[in-house]
């Protein structure tokens, strides 16, 4: 009964707003760096690589994960790929866990880490139906990806590439003409309103050169001709950690909170030359709007601006299936909140009294 109250109030207050509220947000009362068209926000998160000794790429993947959940975006609206599952390989002298870092401070495996897809559901199939909304018939919920007009979505991709192809499991590729097609369908079905592609790969900048959707901002580890290298080795287990693009843009995001004024251009200066050696990639002619006006959390969290109103409710139990709503102004009835059961996609109606 309380939550059918709840449902209802939430309800009539937009109803209210959209049918007597006729003011609009004080000018500046968003800061313009807050400013955007999306109303939720999804992360497609891939490592494309197997083998124990591209231990870093888990790393790499799992580091991103965690800090997208650290802002904000729900598991339920992250979608998780790994080739290789390094916490349980009979290697891992530590297991169940997953470093970034030699000095072992933070496993980034975790006790709420949820793959998606593992092992050989990593494909280069799944990955492009998932992206296209074209999954297989009995594919669960969660691993869906059911983005929509409004949604912001990030891609992250991590393995071995080259040019204009990366490698899945070292089995198959995706190439880059592949990607910008489904990229490509993802607009035409209106499953994204803005899309931020970052890939730490080598001459991962290959990968987005075919790219011509709207609305697409695309950041590379590398150029064409170049490799994109590691960060350090843990001498104990034998392995580099992780790479160095992912690395700086950890860093990075670390500092960032939920209501941070840091942004995409911020973003974009993470990793210079001098320390990541390869040459960052950045592409942003599909891009509508100005980097440096953009929150880092426009895609990496899901924080929304909000108004409060001032303006009050009131509801009256008629009895279970029947509320009766008035507005603090007039002190009278003016809506009727009818429960219709009998209609479960049309949760109940709103009615204007005339009489009351």
């Amino acid at each position: 009964m309380y939550i059918k109250l709840l449902c209802v109030l939430l309800y009539v207050g937009s109803c209210l707003a959209n049918v007597d509220d006729t003011s609009v947000l004080p000018e500046g009362f968003v800061d313009a760096t807050q400013r955007s068209t999306h109303t939720n926000n999804w992360a497609v998160l891939v490592d494309a690589s197997r083998f124990w000794f591209n231990y870093r790429h888990v790393a790499n993947v799992l580091s991103i994960y965690r800090s997208v959940k650290r802002l904000g975006i729900p598991d339920s609206q992250i979608i998780l790929m790994i080739a290789d599952d390094m916490a349980c390989n009979p290697r891992n002298p530590r297991p169940g866990q997953v470093y970034n870092n030699a000095n072992q401070h933070l496993n980034v495996y975790g006790d709420d880490v949820e793959v998606d897809y593992r092992g050989y559901e990593v494909t280069v199939e799944n990955f492009v139906r998932l992206l296209t909304g074209r999954t297989q018939n009995g594919t669960a919920r969660s691993k869906k990806l059911l983005s929509e007009a409004g949604s912001n979505v990030l891609i992250y991709l991590t393995g071995h590439g080259g040019d204009g192809f990366l490698k899945f499991q070292d089995s198959e590729e995706i190439t880059s003409q592949e990607l910008a097609d489904g990229i490509q369908q993802m607009w035409e079905k209106k499953r994204y309103n803005e899309l931020f592609f970052m890939v730490d790969t080598c001459q991962a900048a290959s990968l987005y050169e075919k790219f011509t959707s709207p609305n697409v901002l695309a950041v590379a580890s590398s150029l064409v001709g170049e490799d994109s290298l590691s960060h350090h080795v843990d001498p104990s287990i034998g392995v580099y950690m992780i790479d160095r693009y992912t690395f700086y843009a950890l860093e990075f995001l670390e500092k960032v909170q939920p209501f941070s004024k840091r942004t995409i251009g911020d973003f974009l200066q993470v990793c210079p030359k001098r320390v990541c050696i390869s040459t960052v990639g950045v592409r942003k002619d599909l891009y509508r709007r100005d980097p440096n006006k953009v929150l880092i959390t426009d895609f990496f969290g899901a924080i929304r601006p909000t108004r409060v109103s001032t303006d009050r409710i009131n509801v009256t139990l008629a009895n279970e299936d029947d509320f009766i709503v008035s507005t603090a102004a007039s002190k009278k009835p003016s809506f009727r909140i009818i429960i219709e059961p009998q209609f479960p996609t049309k949760f109940f109606q709103l009615k204007k009294l005339r009489s009351m």
